[in-house]
């Protein structure tokens, strides 16, 4: 009976043993099948390297070869990933701090098309006329179909004070038409400040190095005119670096607050916060423009503080970049930027591709002033009761004729309804948050 037991045991002990084995065998057998696909793949990589080196009509540089693999490999993942030679990782560098040779236009690929994102403001393509959302369909003559993103950059950089001619297709344009621009050294100025009446006016054109310091340092200058209410304007802003953006909310949030979270492909989240040190007091009214240049970094500044409902968001929709890209410096001095993540707002809210819907949308244009019918008015009358009030006024008049008018912005739509709906929250005391 015991020799019974200690032999089921045996047997039950070889079978444990070999179905181990067996589950062992198969993930080894997947690991070697997986191995084995890639190294079949790189085989054929290999091979083609070799049949174009020995048979190609003309001789090709090997090192030209795998750059442009690289390249094509990096094409075919999204718009945004890239492959960065010496030369243009190293513009990429001087370019995040501020100062770079070219045209001064953001560009992307939209439905395969090179398309401008933004113009940057004060910039040869800005003074060109150049918009947002054009699409550039030739550089010097020559068609941008099937160009990469890099190849068009290189062919729109130059040297100053050189031309370069651009062909551009725009909505409500019936036909393409050219712009030629010069070439000059593109100084960003991230930051222009200025009060309007009672208002600190702060636009904000690039996330580059020191944004948010020199963001912090306008508002310190204007506080002295003691404004009552903030404009954030990131209109036409592309983007720049990720860290600026948190730190432009943090002037503007609470501390400990998610400015943005990303999450990898494997689903893991990290979440931007703000630091445990406010700068300035959160109860002052904001209101941020944006529109369809808006993009990334700007999208996400604007974006938490709309979730957040710490400022009321005016304009129109965003340009819908919701992708974080990371630089990787590879081993001869060229470089891969790779989508790596993707961003959500507070809330959780892709804006990928669709973009930050504004809570007031307007279009962009200007107001036409027309000439106000006849009216009479009390003080218009003959012998009229003067009332205290207008002799102050009559006073204040005459003492003013000679003095700085207030800046029209009857000329920008956008920024007219800010500045009322600003008022509006000043005048009643109302936070936007």
């Amino acid at each position: 009976m015991i020799k019974r037991k200690v032999l089921a045991l045996f047997f039950s002990l070889i079978a444990m043993v070999g179905f181990v084995l067996g589950a062992l065998t198969i993930k080894i057998s997947d690991v070697y099948a997986k191995s084995e696909s890639r190294y079949q793949q790189l085989e054929n990589f290999s091979d083609a390297l070799n049949i174009i080196d020995k048979y190609y009509v003309e001789k090709v540089e090997l090192k030209d070869l795998i750059n442009g693999a690289i390249q094509g490999m990096l094409q075919n993942l999204d718009p945004h990933s890239s492959y960065m030679d010496k030369e243009t990782y190293k513009e990429f560098k001087v370019e995040t701090k501020g100062e770079f040779g070219g045209l001064g236009i953001t560009i992307g690929m939209r439905d395969k098309i090179l398309t401008v994102i933004s113009p940057i403001e004060d910039t040869p393509a800005d003074k060109a006329g150049i918009k947002a959302g054009d699409k550039i369909i030739k550089i010097d003559d020559k068609s941008t179909a099937n160009i990469t993103l890099d190849e068009a950059v290189k062919k729109l950089r130059g040297k100053p004070g050189t031309n370069v001619k651009i062909t551009i297709l725009r909505d409500g344009v019936e036909k393409p038409f050219d712009v030629t621009i010069t070439r000059a050294i593109i100084k960003i100025q991230a930051v222009k400040s200025k009060m309007i009446d009672d208002i600190a006016y702060i636009r904000l054109t690039n996330f580059k190095e020191d944004a948010s310091r020199e963001i912090m340092d306008a508002l310190k200058k204007l506080s002295k005119n003691n404004y009552k209410g903030i404009i954030l304007d990131l209109r036409n802003n592309p983007g720049g670096l990720l860290t600026e953006a948190v730190n432009v909310a943090n002037l503007f949030l609470d501390s400990g607050k998610t400015v943005v979270f990303t999450k990898d492909r494997d689903g893991k989240e990290n979440h931007l916060k703000t630091s445990m040190f406010a700068d300035f007091d959160d109860s002052t009214p904001l209101v941020v423009l944006i529109n369809e240049g808006s993009a990334s970094a700007s999208e996400i500044v604007a974006g938490a503080l709309q979730d957040y409902r710490r400022a009321v968001i005016i304009g129109q929709t965003s340009f819908g970049k919701a992708s974080v890209q990371t630089i990787i410096p590879l081993s001869d001095g060229s470089a891969i930027k790779l989508t790596t993540a993707r961003y959500y707002t507070p809330k959780g809210r892709s804006i990928q591709g669709v973009g930050i819907k504004p809570d007031i949308e307007i279009s962009a244009g200007k107001i036409v002033l027309t000439k106000s019918h006849f009216s009479l008015k009390e003080s218009d009358l003959e012998n009229h009761l003067v009332g205290e009030q207008e002799k102050i006024m009559d006073n204040s008049t005459k003492s003013e004729e000679d003095a700085d008018k207030p800046e029209d912005i009857n000329n920008d739509i956008q920024l007219k309804s800010a500045v009322d709906v600003l008022k509006g929250l000043i005048i009643y005391g109302k936070k936007s948050n």
